[in-house]
């Protein structure tokens, strides 16, 4: 067996439990990636009460003064009935305000307030620290041809469902 394949857990035999199956698919590397990623990035963002759609949709809003809800709800690839709870709360944690637009008053604006972005740029600064302990033997490069890699596979997969 060689080192990419390594058993990593026993059955309760005692037995190696083999994922050579999976080996080779690159969404089983992925999502075992995205686990560990994921679980340390929930660890970084528990003091400060956020949830990783709770700090994307502050950066977006933050990156996009005056965005509507809809179009939040796009550039975060969900539902936009399931916004509603994330805008709420947002705003009820004073991070954002939401207004009615002036030319179209069933449309809400979306503004990161002064504690939001204060807020945002310490949480910023702890996501980075995560992720430069989390991939510190990775190359810059090699990190930017991973999310190039990445950005590739997303848009293969909104043309597939187009």
């Amino acid at each position: 067996m060689n080192a990419i394949s390594k058993p990593r857990k026993k059955k309760s035999g005692g037995a190696p439990i083999s994922d050579a199956t999976l080996q080779p698919l690159l969404g089983y590397h992925l999502k075992r990636a995205s686990n560990v990623i994921q679980a340390d990035l929930a660890r970084t963002l528990k003091p400060y009460d956020l949830r990783m759609i709770l700090l994307s949709a502050l950066a977006i809003i933050f990156d996009n003064p005056g965005l509507s809800q809809s179009n939040l709800a796009d550039a975060l690839d969900i539902e936009r009935p399931n916004l509603g709870a994330i805008v709420d709360e947002l705003e009820n944690r004073k991070l954002i305000t939401r207004t009615r637009a002036p030319n179209d008053r069933r449309v809400y604006q979306l503004e990161v307030t002064k504690t939001g972005a204060t807020l945002l740029k310490k949480v910023l600064a702890d996501v980075k620290e995560h992720e430069r302990q989390l991939l510190g033997t990775l190359s810059a490069d090699l990190i930017s041809k991973i999310i190039d890699a990445m950005n590739t596979i997303k848009s293969s997969g909104r043309e597939r469902t187009r």
